[in-house]
């Protein structure tokens, strides 16, 4: 690291969540000092030039959803923590949040120490890390404790699927969201009702149904609802903020809405992948296209799907976007060639997200800028309490900023993009929006195509507990209760 990393971005349209200014951006030591018009910090020497004139200078994007090289159905995600920040890089993006998840029985601290120990040595951009709660114990919630007060954590993830491996049942979700609460964290859920899904399965492979398709059909979008209803209910009976991971449904995503509607204190995260395609690709005839798009829950086969969670996106039903980056490659999606339930499920979108975004979002008319740079990194910022260092370009935030062009094109193919995997979901989709330089931590890490990373020059980054932008609403209601 050189001793004082100079940087002056020059002559863009500085785009926050609540405004836009045709302003110059002065980054010294990874921290941005200065904002307005003409800078000319003195001596020249040494300073860096980015030219970003005709283009949006935004905060670096925030993926709140990621799992870099996970052990998961008898495979491990192909892309790890290089190769997958390295691909964030490339798409806009400047942190990650990655779940660390333990088995059941197994030591929440064990689990959260293991994933950090593969992440410091390999990210090439800053990082957080969410905690899955897969059993309840007294012991577990010790560990929560622990967690929040010594490890920067401030968010659990509880699984209503995948029974007998990650599941919990209602009494557990109602401990874990009341300790979340004690402990100022936002509750995170898979909403999926795992029995149905259980059930399901075995009545799809008993009619013969083995292929992608079956996948889906054993667990339709109502099945999807119903959870999201139940950890909703759940959440508000203990006064809990609850946050819904990959909202892939508009029967899901109404819930949610609805219970906005009502008050209650819940965020909806769809996906790049729910925003962007469909599951229509579950009947393709060729059975590695139709794997290659297996994912919990499924995308849904519903076209008019993706335009109805991107309005709903807009209008501040949904809150943040993620990816749900888990990708496996056709010899790993193979594994269930003969089982749909042993494909190992995931997509990619690490890298894709802006680009899909402000294509479906913003080119199409639906947002505008401020509201994507609202989905895309602040709200996300704002919800786990990394606001105002992350999510927004001001004095003294954190130096993560993308050089956006609005106007050029690129097109996502598997064959050009730097996520490990053999195979794109967007393949072929021409994306308005495209990152020209991505600085990360004050460093122009990504210009033009050209990387300047090291692995392990990303950093973990500690969340407080108590996020205002949560936790306000929740703390007068208890007083005023």
């Amino acid at each position: 690291m050189l001793a004082r990393q100079r940087l002056l971005i020059k002559g863009g349209k500085v785009v926050n969540d609540d405004c836009s200014v045709v302003a110059d951006v002065y980054v010294e030591d990874g921290v941005v000092r200065q904002v307005g018009p003409n800078l000319n910090p003195e001596p020249r020497t040494g300073l860096i030039v980015l030219d970003a004139t005709d283009k949006l200078v935004i905060p670096g994007g925030i993926d709140t959803h990621t799992h870099m090289q996970f052990p998961f159905m008898g495979s491990r995600s192909k892309d790890d923590f290089y190769t997958g920040t390295k691909a964030a890089i490339a798409g806009g993006t400047t942190m990650i949040i990655d779940f660390a998840i333990p088995q059941k029985g197994c030591s929440l601290t064990e689990a959260f120490d293991t994933w950090k120990s593969w992440a410091d040595p390999k990210v090439c951009c800053d990082y957080a890390l969410h905690v899955a709660v897969t059993w309840w114990s007294s012991k577990v919630k010790e560990e929560m404790k622990s967690l929040v007060q010594n490890k920067g954590v401030n968010s659990f993830k509880m699984f209503m699927a995948y029974k007998d491996l990650y599941m919990v049942n209602d009494e557990e979700l109602y401990a874990t969201f009341s300790c979340c609460k004690e402990l100022g964290a936002v509750a995170q859920v898979h909403a999926e009702n795992g029995e149905l899904i259980a059930q399901g399965a075995k009545k799809m492979l008993a009619m013969g149904i083995t292929g992608p398709e079956g996948h889906e059909l054993c667990r339709p979008e109502e099945v999807e609802a119903e959870a999201t209803q139940r950890a909703i209910t759940i959440a508000n009976a203990v006064n809990c903020p609850l946050f819904v991971v990959h909202v892939m449904s508009k029967s899901a995503a109404r819930v949610i809405s609805d219970a906005r509607r009502e008050g209650k204190v819940v965020y909806g995260e769809p996906i790049a992948a729910s925003l962007g395609t469909d599951g229509t690709n579950y009947w393709n005839k060729d059975w590695a296209h139709a794997a290659a798009y297996v994912m919990g829950p499924p995308l849904r086969p519903d076209p008019s799907t993706p335009g109805f969670l991107m309005n709903l996106l807009a209008n501040d039903d949904l809150s943040v976007t993620g990816t749900d980056n888990c990708t496996f490659d056709i010899c790993q999606k193979a594994l269930g060639k003969d089982d749909f339930t042993k494909i190992p499920n995931g997509v990619n979108g690490v890298e894709d997200r802006m680009s899909v975004i402000w294509e479906k979002g913003v080119y199409s008319g639906k947002m505008d800028e401020n509201r994507f740079v609202a989905v895309t990194s602040t709200n996300a910022a704002k919800i786990f309490n990394l606001y105002p260092k992350k999510g927004r370009i001001a004095v003294d935030s954190d130096a993560d900023i993308v050089i956006w062009d609005p106007k050029a094109t690129r097109t996502i193919s598997a064959k050009t993009h730097h996520q490990a995997n053999n195979f794109n979901i967007f393949e072929g989709m021409v994306c308005h929006g495209v990152p020209v330089a991505t600085v990360s931590r004050g460093k122009v890490v990504y210009e033009r195509g050209a990387f300047n990373v090291t692995a392990g020059e990303g950093k973990y980054i500690s969340r407080p507990p108590f996020p205002p932008y949560v936790y306000e609403r929740v703390k007068q209601r208890e007083q005023v209760n």
